[in-house]
């Protein structure tokens, strides 16, 4: 068993809302990493920052990555920042090598902004939030664009017009 899908992106490229589209489209279910480590730890992401330390958060993180890869096979939308884990990388790698979907929602600040609000309930982005963003960005895109087998910018779309890109993008791949 393994997800029909994995999303991968920062802070407002649209993953949740993604997964939720493509979840429908394609009638299966969909599963978000960071409900899954928020219900592990039984509280919100930015209490385990505050009260746990982000490393405690990232051990909790590819806990629920890897969980997930193995037992669902809906669409499996992962937490921004799941794909610094070198374990996450080389997993979400063998999926893609066992023919796995890895979409990444590409996103400009400009677009993410609006959509995150930039503000300080995110605990990675205190402080000043658009410098914060392009920090994670630069750090994160050569990860993103690496474990890719699709990529999507999603700035002008929709999530259903997201989702019908990533679902025919695989479709084509699966031909």
């Amino acid at each position: 068993m393994a997800p029909r899908a994995v999303l991968v992106g920062p802070p407002g490229s649209g993953k949740s809302t993604v997964a939720k589209a493509l979840a429908r489209l394609w009638d299966v279910e969909r599963r978000d990493t960071d409900a899954d480590v928020e219900a592990t730890a039984g509280k919100e992401i930015s209490e385990i920052f505050v009260d746990d330390g982000e490393q405690a958060f990232r051990t909790l993180e590819r806990e629920a990555v890897a969980t997930a890869l193995a037992e669902h096979d809906g669409v499996l939308s992962l937490g921004g920042g799941a794909i610094l884990d070198d374990a996450t990388q080389a997993l979400l790698e063998a999926y893609a090598a066992h023919g796995g979907a890895v979409a990444f929602l590409d996103v400009t600040l400009s677009a993410a902004a609006p959509r995150v609000g930039l503000n300080n309930a995110r605990p990675l982005l205190v402080g000043n939030p658009r410098r914060q963003w392009m920090d994670l960005m630069e750090a994160r895109r050569p990860i993103y664009e690496r474990l890719a087998t699709v990529t999507v910018l999603t700035d002008k779309l929709t999530p259903a017009q997201v989702a019908r890109e990533i679902a025919d993008a695989i479709d084509c791949q699966a031909d």
